[in-house]
């Protein structure tokens, strides 16, 4: 596991402001990064704590997954968002083969992880790369995710999103915790992959996220996007396994 960034020396608001960490407080009252970038004495905290991580390209030599993939950084609040994604390369600077992905804490971006493999994902290619501002749809579906507006508080479906840098295309998903099922061992409550929730409820959430997600792509009415099963993936041996749903 890759040792952690000081978040006390990278900058912490979008316009790129630097703070020592030792934030002034002014006249005792409470001052925010709204108010003034650089001195400020209050955090936003997130509703969760969140992990950044990186999937650099392939060395064409059989490298293994698990040297591929690295552990960037944890956050918890709004600032250290702003100081994490000011300091790091946007999408489009990436190499092929490349992937971001930014998940809850204690969640691997994989499917093999005991939170993800009874789950899907929705996900969208876009094939005509030069027209699209990827780095602003990474960032809006990033905080999209981080603001918890994919899915209402007690739906507990969504675990992560990820952007892949691909030679023909970008795709952006949403990565979620069922495909709308119960999951053995997950309780009897109404919560994501109990018992009491129906597979009807469970199949209507996930529709509302991907609902959402598309807004957030800002697609147009006639463009798909789909939702498919990880083990489905895992067993066609590629991410574009046949779609379960689409919005």
């Amino acid at each position: 596991m890759s040792e952690q960034v000081d978040l006390t020396t990278i900058p912490i608001s979008p316009e790129g402001g630097n703070t020592n960490g030792d934030a002034a407080v002014k006249d005792d009252k409470t001052v925010t990064v709204f108010h003034d970038k650089e001195h400020f004495n209050v955090k936003h905290p997130l509703s969760n704590r969140w992990t950044l991580w990186f999937t650099k390209p392939s060395s064409g030599k059989g490298d293994n997954w698990n040297d591929l993939l690295k552990e960037v950084i944890t956050f918890e609040t709004v600032e250290e968002f702003w100081g994490v994604y000011n300091n790091i390369a946007p999408v489009s600077e990436l190499a092929l083969k490349s992937d971001y992905h930014l998940f809850k804490e204690g969640v691997r971006p994989e499917w093999e992880d005991p939170q993800n493999k009874h789950g899907g994902k929705w996900s969208y290619q876009f094939k005509e790369k030069r027209s699209v501002n990827i780095d602003e749809i990474w960032l809006h579906t990033m905080l999209a995710a981080i603001g918890e507006t994919l899915e209402d508080e007690e739906d507990g479906e969504v675990m992560g999103v990820v952007v892949n840098v691909r030679k023909a295309f970008f795709r952006v998903g949403v990565w979620t915790r069922t495909i709308g099922k119960h999951i053995p061992g997950r309780g009897d409550g109404d919560i994501s992959g109990g018992k009491g929730r129906s597979p009807e409820k469970g199949k209507e959430i996930l529709m509302a996220i991907g609902r959402r997600f598309k807004e957030v792509l800002q697609l147009p009415a006639n463009e798909a996007l789909e939702f498919s099963g990880h083990t489905e993936s895992a067993h066609s041996g590629s991410s574009r396994a046949r779609a379960k749903m689409t919005v």
